[in-house]
């Protein structure tokens, strides 16, 4: 199924990132077929680069990691959290709705040059891959490329 955007600002951002993301990470990014993103393994961490619209002609790019699953979120783990959210140079922490640990940055689409592409995904990654580790030691879960498949 071909991948279906929103607007030409979504679709012309998704088409200045695909050879930027074949170049940048060769043989580690997986390109989805049916929707604007792109999965790049980095260590222990899976990130995804997504296209979103944003207004009616703009795009962003969210590259985003899950670190963690099953982690009591308890008050020391959320402050641990929002402390080091502080001292982030790119990206920030966030929890979803599943209660599951994340890592997200997001950059202009129409502005994005390939170098900015490049530092915002490696930070994502590199970041991930060095917290899920601490998180899972200091305060329980699992990292989510650890986790069993579901049923």
């Amino acid at each position: 199924m071909p991948i279906e955007f929103q607007h030409d600002a979504q679709r012309a951002t998704y088409e200045k990132v695909l050879p930027w993301m074949r170049d940048l990470f060769g043989d580690y990014v997986t390109v989805a077929d049916d929707r604007p993103v792109f999965w790049v393994l980095i260590g222990s961490a899976w990130t995804s680069t997504t296209v979103y619209p944003w207004g009616d002609n703009d795009a962003t790019i969210t590259s985003r990691a899950w670190l963690v699953t099953g982690a009591e979120l308890n008050a020391d783990l959320l402050k641990y959290l929002l402390r080091e959210n502080a001292d982030m140079r790119f990206g920030a922490f966030g929890i979803d709705a599943d209660g599951d640990i994340l890592f997200e940055h997001t950059v202009v689409g129409s502005t994005c040059d390939k170098a900015e592409l490049r530092s915002s995904v490696q930070a994502v990654a590199f970041t991930s891959d060095k917290y899920d580790d601490e998180i899972v030691r200091r305060f329980g879960g699992t990292r989510m490329i650890d986790r069993q498949p579901q049923a």
